[in-house]
């Protein structure tokens, strides 16, 4: 039973690491501000990781959604703040994320141009378009917790003024969740879904069983692009503030959670739930080895180091024939060819005969 539980090797890391530090931070992990402080903050990267869940599955990259924040982010500012169109704005923004997905994938698909070279350039290319139009200046959006699309998207359930934690629970939380949600009877239960994953298993075997590739990875790149824009709009109204390189940090950082979350590299096998807790990790180490008292030069060293114990514990538990490979090199397990190890043979290979 518990085998068949969907990411469970990660959440088992997620409740250790979670349990460490309880006990080595108990003022922090044991107060309900720093979960309150984790619905606001984490949201835009779950997304981010989310859509590259499906572009990693499908066998393929992306490294262009820190751009499409950027680029994405600027439209919504400009829009909300100089023109004051409000929900047109959220719109602009939306439709600014598509046309980068959809460029990225005519330029894959169509083109034929790898997914790390063209999403490479598309990178350069968004993200100086960005600084080009907004002159490198940064746009404050004073006044915006006061507008219907900051209380709709990124709002607080509560009282804004007060400072109990049950009042500040964010809704972008509600939203995320009803997003990956949406996104996980996608790829379990949907037929797009099955193709990315056939995609991501072999190109050719896709094409032979009938699957559109071209406009399979086409949807893919819109989706991404889709969830980047999503997530630019719920950072520009969170801060309250549009910065140029406001997506630089996420590219790591999200495709550091979709891998040790479950997915694989090699395309063919993807996991939204391990996706969203690896998204949980990577955003609990930081703060638990700063609440525990580790310098800032350690934050990076602890949070590799925990990478790879994760993503070695996932291979051993979901990954039969690996870890029989991994148990056989270190002696634990005959492997092929061993199975009469240590007894004499006779010449032309023949065992002898025991008496």
């Amino acid at each position: 039973m518990f085998a068949r539980i969907e990411g469970l090797p990660i959440i088992i890391v997620f409740a250790l690491i979670l349990a460490l530090f309880m006990y080595t931070a108990p003022e922090v992990f044991l107060a309900p501000q720093i979960y309150t402080t984790l619905l606001s903050t984490a949201p835009p990267l779950i997304l981010l990781a989310a859509g590259l869940t499906f572009v990693i599955g499908a066998g393929e990259i992306d490294l262009s959604f820190p751009s499409v924040i950027a680029f994405s982010g600027y439209v919504f500012a400009v829009l909300f703040k100089q023109y004051e169109l409000g929900w047109l704005a959220v719109v602009g923004a939306l439709a600014s994320g598509v046309l980068v997905g959809v460029v990225n994938g005519l330029l894959i698909a169509r083109i034929g141009i790898p997914s790390f070279i063209a999403t490479l350039g598309t990178q350069f290319f968004w993200s100086g378009m960005a600084t080009v139009l907004s002159g490198g200046k940064s746009y404050a959006l004073r006044g915006a917790d006061d507008s219907s699309v900051w209380q709709f998207i990124v709002g607080n359930f509560g009282d804004p003024n007060s400072i109990a934690w049950q009042d500040q629970v964010s809704i972008q939380a509600v939203w995320t969740a009803l997003i990956v949600l949406g996104l996980w009877f996608v790829l379990n239960r949907h037929r797009f879904g099955e193709h990315i994953l056939f995609i991501g298993d072999s190109n050719d075997v896709a094409r032979v069983v009938g699957i559109n590739v071209e406009r399979e990875k086409i949807r893919l790149y819109t989706l991404m692009g889709t969830l980047a824009a999503v997530a630019a709009i719920m950072l520009t109204l969170e801060n309250k503030n549009y910065f140029g390189n406001q997506g630089q940090g996420y590219l790591l950082t999200a495709i550091a959670a979709v891998l040790i979350g479950g997915t694989s590299i090699f395309g063919g096998r993807a996991t939204l739930i391990g996706t969203v807790f690896g998204c949980f990790i990577i955003w609990m180490i930081e703060a638990g080895l700063v609440a525990s008292g580790l310098t800032g030069a350690w934050v990076r060293t602890v949070q590799g180091l925990i990478f790879l114990i994760a993503i070695v514990f996932y291979l051993f538990v979901e990954e039969p024939g690996r870890r029989a490979e991994l148990l056989r090199r270190f002696g634990r397990m005959p492997g092929p060819g061993r199975r009469d190890a240590g007894r004499p043979v006779a010449p032309g290979g023949a065992t002898p005969r025991q008496p």
